[in-house]
Protein backbone atom coordinates (compact mmCIF):
# COMPACT_ATOMS: atom_id res chain seq x y z
CA UNK A 1 0.00 0.00 0.00
CA UNK A 2 1.41 3.62 -1.04
CA UNK A 3 2.53 5.46 2.11
CA UNK A 4 1.12 7.80 3.99
CA UNK A 5 0.55 11.57 2.06
CA UNK A 6 2.18 10.06 -1.36
CA UNK A 7 0.52 11.13 -4.60
CA UNK A 8 -0.67 8.70 -6.98
CA UNK A 9 -1.95 10.22 -10.08
CA UNK A 10 -5.32 9.04 -11.37
CA UNK A 11 -3.45 8.34 -14.78
CA UNK A 12 0.22 8.97 -16.07
CA UNK A 13 0.57 9.25 -20.38
CA UNK A 14 3.58 7.37 -21.42
CA UNK A 15 6.42 10.20 -22.70
CA UNK A 16 6.09 9.27 -26.21
CA UNK A 17 2.95 12.24 -25.99
CA UNK A 18 5.20 14.26 -24.62
CA UNK A 19 7.91 13.77 -27.18
CA UNK A 20 5.23 13.65 -30.18
CA UNK A 21 4.05 16.97 -29.12
CA UNK A 22 7.81 18.38 -28.56
CA UNK A 23 8.81 17.46 -32.74
CA UNK A 24 5.82 18.91 -33.74
CA UNK A 25 6.79 22.12 -32.29
CA UNK A 26 10.39 21.58 -33.36
CA UNK A 27 8.88 20.98 -36.59
CA UNK A 28 10.19 17.47 -36.98
CA UNK A 29 9.38 14.62 -38.23
CA UNK A 30 10.34 10.94 -36.88
CA UNK A 31 12.80 10.04 -39.17
CA UNK A 32 14.57 13.54 -39.31
CA UNK A 33 14.53 12.41 -35.14
CA UNK A 34 15.70 9.14 -35.30
CA UNK A 35 18.59 10.28 -37.24
CA UNK A 36 19.72 13.33 -35.23
CA UNK A 37 19.37 10.72 -32.43
CA UNK A 38 21.46 7.70 -34.34
CA UNK A 39 18.08 5.48 -33.17
CA UNK A 40 16.26 3.70 -35.91
CA UNK A 41 12.85 5.41 -37.18
CA UNK A 42 11.17 1.88 -35.86
CA UNK A 43 12.33 2.34 -32.69
CA UNK A 44 11.08 6.11 -32.29
CA UNK A 45 8.09 5.70 -33.98
CA UNK A 46 7.53 2.85 -31.09
CA UNK A 47 7.76 4.95 -28.70
CA UNK A 48 5.82 7.70 -29.82
CA UNK A 49 2.55 5.17 -30.18
CA UNK A 50 3.40 4.11 -26.46
CA UNK A 51 4.41 0.82 -27.62
CA UNK A 52 8.32 1.19 -26.38
CA UNK A 53 9.94 2.51 -23.06
CA UNK A 54 12.19 5.49 -23.33
CA UNK A 55 15.84 3.85 -22.09
CA UNK A 56 18.62 6.14 -20.53
CA UNK A 57 20.86 5.61 -23.30
CA UNK A 58 17.93 7.37 -25.50
CA UNK A 59 17.29 9.93 -22.74
CA UNK A 60 20.77 11.16 -22.96
CA UNK A 61 20.64 11.40 -26.84
CA UNK A 62 16.80 12.89 -26.88
CA UNK A 63 18.23 15.68 -24.06
CA UNK A 64 21.32 16.45 -26.80
CA UNK A 65 18.22 17.27 -29.65
CA UNK A 66 15.16 18.30 -27.87
CA UNK A 67 17.34 20.57 -25.12
CA UNK A 68 14.90 18.66 -22.57
CA UNK A 69 17.27 17.13 -20.13
CA UNK A 70 17.63 13.44 -19.94
CA UNK A 71 16.26 13.41 -16.32
CA UNK A 72 12.89 14.66 -17.47
CA UNK A 73 12.16 11.63 -19.81
CA UNK A 74 13.67 9.04 -17.26
CA UNK A 75 11.30 10.46 -14.40
CA UNK A 76 8.50 10.40 -17.17
CA UNK A 77 9.22 6.80 -18.19
CA UNK A 78 9.18 5.71 -14.42
CA UNK A 79 5.95 7.30 -13.96
CA UNK A 80 4.50 5.57 -16.27
CA UNK A 81 5.83 2.49 -15.77
CA UNK A 82 4.77 2.89 -12.26
CA UNK A 83 1.22 3.66 -13.33
CA UNK A 84 1.17 0.60 -15.40
CA UNK A 85 1.97 -1.61 -13.13
CA UNK A 86 -0.60 -0.09 -10.39
CA UNK A 87 -2.69 -0.54 -12.96
CA UNK A 88 -2.02 -4.48 -13.00
CA UNK A 89 -1.95 -4.93 -9.77
CA UNK A 90 -5.95 -3.91 -9.57
CA UNK A 91 -6.59 -6.97 -10.87
CA UNK A 92 -4.46 -8.93 -8.14
CA UNK A 93 -6.32 -6.88 -5.77
CA UNK A 94 -9.45 -7.46 -7.48
CA UNK A 95 -8.88 -11.13 -7.04
CA UNK A 96 -7.87 -11.23 -3.52
CA UNK A 97 -11.07 -9.73 -2.27
CA UNK A 98 -12.70 -12.92 -2.06
CA UNK A 99 -9.99 -14.15 0.11
CA UNK A 100 -9.44 -10.96 2.62
CA UNK A 101 -13.02 -11.24 3.72
CA UNK A 102 -12.16 -14.14 5.21
CA UNK A 103 -10.33 -12.04 7.82
CA UNK A 104 -11.84 -10.51 10.68
CA UNK A 105 -11.50 -6.81 8.95
CA UNK A 106 -13.52 -4.65 11.38
CA UNK A 107 -11.93 -6.06 14.21
CA UNK A 108 -8.45 -5.54 12.87
CA UNK A 109 -9.00 -1.99 11.80
CA UNK A 110 -11.22 -1.44 15.64
CA UNK A 111 -7.53 -2.54 17.56
CA UNK A 112 -5.79 -0.40 15.26
CA UNK A 113 -4.15 -3.74 13.21
CA UNK A 114 -5.44 -1.95 9.81
CA UNK A 115 -5.74 1.80 8.73
CA UNK A 116 -9.23 2.58 8.93
CA UNK A 117 -10.37 2.76 5.46
CA UNK A 118 -13.70 2.17 4.16
CA UNK A 119 -13.90 0.10 1.09
CA UNK A 120 -13.36 -3.51 0.64
CA UNK A 121 -10.53 -3.02 -2.19
CA UNK A 122 -8.83 -0.78 0.67
CA UNK A 123 -9.21 -3.10 3.09
CA UNK A 124 -8.09 -5.68 0.80
CA UNK A 125 -4.86 -3.62 0.02
CA UNK A 126 -4.15 -3.25 3.82
CA UNK A 127 -4.60 -6.75 4.56
CA UNK A 128 -2.22 -7.48 1.72
CA UNK A 129 0.11 -4.97 2.94
CA UNK A 130 0.29 -5.94 6.76
CA UNK A 131 1.05 -9.39 5.73
CA UNK A 132 3.66 -8.34 3.77
CA UNK A 133 2.65 -10.33 0.51
CA UNK A 134 1.74 -8.58 -2.76
CA UNK A 135 -1.12 -11.25 -3.63
CA UNK A 136 -3.09 -13.71 -1.85
CA UNK A 137 -1.79 -16.97 -3.14
CA UNK A 138 1.49 -15.79 -1.42
CA UNK A 139 -0.33 -16.04 1.88
CA UNK A 140 -1.93 -19.70 1.02
CA UNK A 141 1.87 -20.87 0.16
CA UNK A 142 3.31 -19.55 3.64
CA UNK A 143 0.51 -20.85 5.64
CA UNK A 144 -1.44 -23.55 3.77
CA UNK A 145 1.76 -25.15 1.82
CA UNK A 146 4.26 -24.20 4.14
CA UNK A 147 6.28 -23.22 1.72
CA UNK A 148 8.90 -21.28 3.85
CA UNK A 149 9.06 -24.21 6.34
CA UNK A 150 12.31 -22.31 7.91
CA UNK A 151 9.78 -19.79 9.32
CA UNK A 152 6.97 -21.26 9.15
CA UNK A 153 6.10 -24.80 10.16
CA UNK A 154 2.66 -25.68 10.71
CA UNK A 155 -0.28 -25.59 8.22
CA UNK A 156 -3.38 -23.77 9.13
CA UNK A 157 -5.73 -25.02 6.58
CA UNK A 158 -6.93 -27.52 8.69
CA UNK A 159 -7.76 -25.11 11.80
CA UNK A 160 -11.35 -23.86 11.84
CA UNK A 161 -10.17 -20.08 11.47
CA UNK A 162 -6.78 -20.08 9.62
CA UNK A 163 -7.71 -16.91 8.45
CA UNK A 164 -7.81 -15.16 12.32
CA UNK A 165 -5.15 -17.39 13.48
CA UNK A 166 -2.64 -16.26 11.16
CA UNK A 167 -3.60 -12.54 11.63
CA UNK A 168 -3.35 -13.09 15.67
CA UNK A 169 0.27 -14.87 14.42
CA UNK A 170 1.27 -11.82 12.16
CA UNK A 171 0.40 -8.85 14.63
CA UNK A 172 3.23 -10.69 17.49
CA UNK A 173 5.69 -10.98 14.97
CA UNK A 174 5.12 -7.29 13.76
CA UNK A 175 4.94 -6.45 17.72
CA UNK A 176 8.43 -8.60 18.20
CA UNK A 177 10.02 -6.86 15.67
CA UNK A 178 10.01 -3.67 17.49
CA UNK A 179 11.80 -5.31 20.55
CA UNK A 180 15.39 -5.59 21.21
CA UNK A 181 16.60 -8.48 22.71
CA UNK A 182 19.65 -9.98 24.02
CA UNK A 183 21.26 -13.02 22.11
CA UNK A 184 19.28 -15.84 23.17
CA UNK A 185 20.68 -17.93 26.80
CA UNK A 186 19.09 -20.77 27.79
CA UNK A 187 21.13 -20.57 30.87
CA UNK A 188 19.88 -17.17 31.26
CA UNK A 189 16.68 -18.10 30.42
CA UNK A 190 16.52 -20.52 32.80
CA UNK A 191 18.40 -18.22 35.87
CA UNK A 192 15.51 -15.89 35.09
CA UNK A 193 12.44 -18.79 35.88
CA UNK A 194 13.32 -18.38 39.68
CA UNK A 195 12.72 -14.23 39.63
CA UNK A 196 9.84 -14.78 37.20
CA UNK A 197 7.89 -17.31 39.64
CA UNK A 198 8.05 -14.03 42.29
CA UNK A 199 6.74 -11.66 39.99
CA UNK A 200 3.73 -13.79 39.31
CA UNK A 201 3.78 -14.30 43.31
CA UNK A 202 3.42 -10.26 43.79
CA UNK A 203 1.94 -9.98 40.43
CA UNK A 204 2.01 -5.62 40.99
CA UNK A 205 0.70 -3.57 38.32
CA UNK A 206 3.19 -3.53 35.98
CA UNK A 207 4.12 -6.89 36.38
CA UNK A 208 3.87 -7.36 32.12
CA UNK A 209 6.34 -4.74 31.79
CA UNK A 210 8.72 -6.08 34.33
CA UNK A 211 7.83 -9.82 32.58
CA UNK A 212 8.87 -8.23 29.06
CA UNK A 213 12.11 -6.97 30.64
CA UNK A 214 13.38 -9.77 32.29
CA UNK A 215 12.93 -11.77 28.96
CA UNK A 216 14.90 -9.73 26.87
CA UNK A 217 17.24 -10.45 29.07
CA UNK A 218 17.39 -13.71 28.37
CA UNK A 219 16.88 -13.39 25.32
CA UNK A 220 13.18 -14.25 24.96
CA UNK A 221 10.76 -11.64 23.46
CA UNK A 222 7.60 -11.60 24.77
CA UNK A 223 4.43 -9.78 23.74
CA UNK A 224 1.02 -9.17 24.14
CA UNK A 225 -1.74 -9.63 21.50
CA UNK A 226 -5.30 -8.95 22.12
CA UNK A 227 -7.36 -11.71 20.54
CA UNK A 228 -9.44 -10.69 17.61
CA UNK A 229 -12.94 -12.59 16.52
CA UNK A 230 -12.80 -16.30 15.59
CA UNK A 231 -8.95 -16.79 17.01
CA UNK A 232 -9.89 -18.11 20.63
CA UNK A 233 -5.94 -18.73 21.41
CA UNK A 234 -4.35 -18.31 25.01
CA UNK A 235 -0.98 -18.40 23.82
CA UNK A 236 2.25 -19.50 21.15
CA UNK A 237 5.33 -20.01 21.38
CA UNK A 238 7.97 -20.39 17.83
CA UNK A 239 11.12 -18.94 16.83
CA UNK A 240 11.95 -16.71 14.92
CA UNK A 241 15.53 -17.08 13.33
CA UNK A 242 17.38 -17.92 16.53
CA UNK A 243 15.47 -15.83 18.83
CA UNK A 244 12.31 -17.11 20.78
CA UNK A 245 8.81 -15.41 20.40
CA UNK A 246 6.14 -15.79 23.79
CA UNK A 247 2.52 -14.43 22.09
CA UNK A 248 0.14 -13.99 25.03
CA UNK A 249 -3.31 -12.99 24.81
CA UNK A 250 -4.29 -12.94 28.80
CA UNK A 251 -7.61 -14.08 27.20
CA UNK A 252 -9.33 -15.28 30.31
CA UNK A 253 -8.22 -12.18 32.40
CA UNK A 254 -7.40 -13.39 35.07
CA UNK A 255 -3.96 -13.75 37.15
CA UNK A 256 -3.90 -17.54 37.67
CA UNK A 257 -4.53 -18.44 33.77
CA UNK A 258 -2.06 -15.70 32.19
CA UNK A 259 0.81 -16.64 34.52
CA UNK A 260 0.15 -20.79 33.72
CA UNK A 261 0.06 -20.30 29.97
CA UNK A 262 3.36 -17.99 30.25
CA UNK A 263 5.00 -20.72 31.93
CA UNK A 264 3.63 -23.36 29.72
CA UNK A 265 5.09 -21.44 26.64
CA UNK A 266 8.28 -21.09 28.82
CA UNK A 267 8.72 -24.75 28.73
CA UNK A 268 8.54 -25.14 25.18
CA UNK A 269 11.40 -22.97 24.65
CA UNK A 270 13.54 -25.08 27.38
CA UNK A 271 12.23 -28.06 26.63
CA UNK A 272 11.32 -28.42 22.44
CA UNK A 273 13.85 -26.51 20.68
CA UNK A 274 13.23 -24.03 17.50
CA UNK A 275 11.72 -26.66 15.15
CA UNK A 276 7.94 -26.26 16.24
CA UNK A 277 5.31 -23.91 16.57
CA UNK A 278 2.83 -24.21 19.18
CA UNK A 279 -0.48 -22.65 19.32
CA UNK A 280 -2.81 -22.80 22.71
CA UNK A 281 -6.59 -24.04 22.93
CA UNK A 282 -6.25 -24.65 18.89
CA UNK A 283 -6.25 -27.77 17.39
CA UNK A 284 -4.22 -28.38 14.08
CA UNK A 285 -2.98 -31.72 12.27
CA UNK A 286 0.85 -30.83 13.73
CA UNK A 287 -0.04 -30.93 17.57
CA UNK A 288 2.20 -32.59 19.40
CA UNK A 289 0.33 -33.59 22.23
CA UNK A 290 2.86 -35.20 24.08
CA UNK A 291 4.91 -32.08 23.86
CA UNK A 292 2.18 -30.26 25.59
CA UNK A 293 1.49 -32.60 28.31
CA UNK A 294 5.01 -31.50 28.68
CA UNK A 295 4.91 -28.20 28.71
CA UNK A 296 1.56 -28.43 31.35
CA UNK A 297 4.59 -30.30 33.69
CA UNK A 298 6.56 -27.49 33.38
CA UNK A 299 4.20 -25.01 33.83
CA UNK A 300 2.79 -26.95 37.40
CA UNK A 301 6.05 -26.64 38.53
CA UNK A 302 6.74 -23.07 38.39
CA UNK A 303 3.25 -22.21 39.65
CA UNK A 304 2.58 -24.65 41.82
CA UNK A 305 3.96 -27.97 42.45
CA UNK A 306 1.33 -31.74 42.56
CA UNK A 307 3.34 -32.04 45.84
CA UNK A 308 2.56 -28.51 47.39
CA UNK A 309 -0.92 -29.01 45.62
CA UNK A 310 -1.61 -31.99 47.67
CA UNK A 311 -0.34 -30.23 51.02
CA UNK A 312 -2.70 -27.66 50.59
CA UNK A 313 -6.01 -30.06 50.13
CA UNK A 314 -4.92 -31.85 53.24
CA UNK A 315 -5.43 -28.55 55.19
CA UNK A 316 -9.18 -28.38 54.25
CA UNK A 317 -10.96 -26.74 54.89
CA UNK A 318 -8.98 -23.27 54.07
CA UNK A 319 -9.78 -19.93 55.88
CA UNK A 320 -8.49 -17.18 53.89
CA UNK A 321 -5.50 -16.64 56.42
CA UNK A 322 -4.71 -20.44 55.59
CA UNK A 323 -4.54 -19.88 51.43
CA UNK A 324 -1.93 -16.65 51.99
CA UNK A 325 0.03 -18.18 54.18
CA UNK A 326 0.14 -20.99 51.41
CA UNK A 327 0.98 -18.56 49.22
CA UNK A 328 3.65 -17.40 50.97
CA UNK A 329 5.24 -20.59 51.80
CA UNK A 330 5.29 -22.10 48.59
CA UNK A 331 5.81 -18.65 46.45
CA UNK A 332 3.22 -18.32 44.28
CA UNK A 333 -0.25 -15.96 44.19
CA UNK A 334 -3.23 -16.83 46.18
CA UNK A 335 -4.96 -16.85 42.94
CA UNK A 336 -2.88 -19.27 41.08
CA UNK A 337 -4.26 -21.62 44.47
CA UNK A 338 -7.49 -20.96 44.21
CA UNK A 339 -7.51 -21.84 39.91
CA UNK A 340 -6.02 -24.33 40.58
CA UNK A 341 -8.37 -25.75 42.73
CA UNK A 342 -11.07 -24.19 40.68
CA UNK A 343 -9.72 -26.69 37.92
CA UNK A 344 -9.53 -29.68 39.80
CA UNK A 345 -13.25 -29.34 40.71
CA UNK A 346 -12.20 -29.28 44.17
CA UNK A 347 -13.71 -25.79 44.74
CA UNK A 348 -16.57 -24.20 42.81
CA UNK A 349 -15.59 -21.34 40.14
CA UNK A 350 -18.01 -18.71 42.23
CA UNK A 351 -16.01 -19.61 45.20
CA UNK A 352 -12.45 -17.84 45.71
CA UNK A 353 -12.91 -14.88 43.02
CA UNK A 354 -11.46 -12.23 45.67
CA UNK A 355 -8.09 -14.01 45.48
CA UNK A 356 -7.70 -13.71 41.70
CA UNK A 357 -6.04 -10.56 40.38
CA UNK A 358 -7.26 -9.27 36.61
CA UNK A 359 -4.78 -9.37 33.77
CA UNK A 360 -4.41 -5.30 32.92
CA UNK A 361 -1.75 -4.60 30.36
CA UNK A 362 -2.36 -0.81 29.49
Amino acid sequence: MAKQNQYIPSVVFHPGETLAEKLAEMEMGPKEFALRTGKPEKTIIAILSGKSAITPDMAVQFETVTKIPANFWMNHQRSYDEFIAREKHKTVIDDAIAWAKQFPLNDMIKKGWLPPVGSIREKTMAILTFFGFSNHTGWEEYYFNQTLKLNFRISLAETNEPYAISAWLRKGELQAAELKANDYSEKSFKEALPGLKSLMATHPDDFFIQLQSICLRAGVKVVHTPCINKAPISGSTRWLNDTPLIQLTGRYKRNDSFWFTFFHEAGHIILHGKKDVFLEKVDYSDKDNQKEAEADEFAVKWTLTEEEEAEIIDAAPLSEEDIRAFAKQFNTHPGIIIGRLQHKKIIPYSLGQEYLEPVIFE
